[in-house]
This record gives structure tokens, C-alpha cells and sequence, in this order.
């Protein structure tokens, strides 16, 4: 569905609050599936998070991100805090299943997805985020090769301001193809 937007890349590279800046000027958007199952579980003394059941984790984000894919609005564009195939790849890089490749042709998103860098200055870890810069990193990295093997237009936003970076983004979209 070509309305509907990611804003992947590196943990605690500025994502969340770039989303609720789309969200301040209108557009729908979708929280970071990962961070809504964190809280669910610290909340509720699960133990589907990253520390203690990796697997379940990821499982659960990416029935989750299925599922937030499924309830966007079929019009405007809806903005993702990551999605299913950060999910995905999270999957293959831990169990080996090789989940990646029906993707290339099934559950698309908007052909252009902007991945946030690594932006050291700004990183910190909270209670739902424990894992350090240099795993955060080395998962940007992958998600550098994953998005355009499965043909998916890479556009790395600049490290800006909050509002100049929603500003990128509406100039490159406007760009594309509307939804």
C-alpha cells in the first residue's frame, strides 16, 4: 500500500519523536510495535521482551506489525515507528527462518522508507530500551541492506531539528507518488 510510510533505522536515533511531529501536523501514525510489547510485559510481568525471551518478543512484533498494517487507514499517509520487516529481520538474524523473502512481494509498504542513523549525541537507554549504542548500530547496519534487497528505496534522513527532518520527509514524499 503506497500511502503507508516507515521510519526505520537506528534505535534511539530520533524516531519517536519525529512520529509524534507527523502525528502534530495530522497524519496517522503507528507506534514502534516493539516499545507497546516492552511496556505490555514490564507491565504485566510477562516475559516476551528482548532480555528475556527474544524469540517471543519478536514473534509478538511481528504479529503485531501485521496487524497495525492491516488497521491503516486506506487513505493519507500513515507513518510507522518500524514495521513488520524490522521484525522480520530481527527474526532471521536470530532463528535463521528465512521470513525475509516473502516480503519482497507480500505486505508492501510505501516504496521509499527513511531510515533514521546513528546519532550518538542523542541515544539513551530507558527501561524500555536496555541495549547499548553498539548493538543499535550493527542493527542499523542491517537494515541498511535488508530494505533494498527487498526493493525498498532507502532514504537516510539528515541529522536536523525534529520539525526540519518532518519537513524532509514531506518534500521527498511530495515528490513520489501520492497516496
Amino acid at each position: 500500500m503506497e500511502n503507508l510510510v516507515v521510519i526505520s533505522g537506528c534505535s534511539g536515533g530520533g524516531k519517536s519523536t519525529l512520529l509524534a511531529e507527523l502525528g502534530r501536523r495530522g497524519y496517522e501514525i503507528v507506534e514502534e510495535p516493539g516499545r507497546r510489547i516492552v511496556r505490555h510485559e514490564l507491565d504485566s510481568g510477562g516475559t516476551a521482551s528482548p532480555w528475556l525471551d527474544a524469540e517471543a518478543f519478536i514473534r509478538r512484533a511481528m504479529a503485531t506489525a501485521l496487524a497495525d498494517r492491516a488497521a491503516a487507514a486506506q487513505a493519507g499517509w500513515v507513518f510507522f515507528d518500524r514495521g513488520l520487516i524490522d521484525a522480520a529481520a530481527g527474526m532471521q538474524r536470530l532463528t535463521g527462518e528465512p521470513v525475509l523473502a516473502p516480503l519482497r512481494d507480500a505486505h508492501r509498504y510505501h516504496h521509499r522508507v527513511f531510515l533514521t542513523p546513528p546519532w550518538p549525541e542523542i541515544y539513551v537507554t530507558d527501561p524500555e530500551r536496555r541495549h547499548g549504542l553498539a548493538e543499535a548500530k550493527a542493527e542499523y547496519a542491517d537494515l541498511l541492506q535488508v530494505y533494498p534487497a527487498l526493493g525498498y528505496d532507502v532514504c537516510v534522513l539528515p541529522k536536523t531539528g525534529v520539525s526540519e527532518r518532518a519537513d524532509f520527509i514531506e518534500r521527498v514524499l511530495a515528490q513520489d507518488s501520492r497516496p
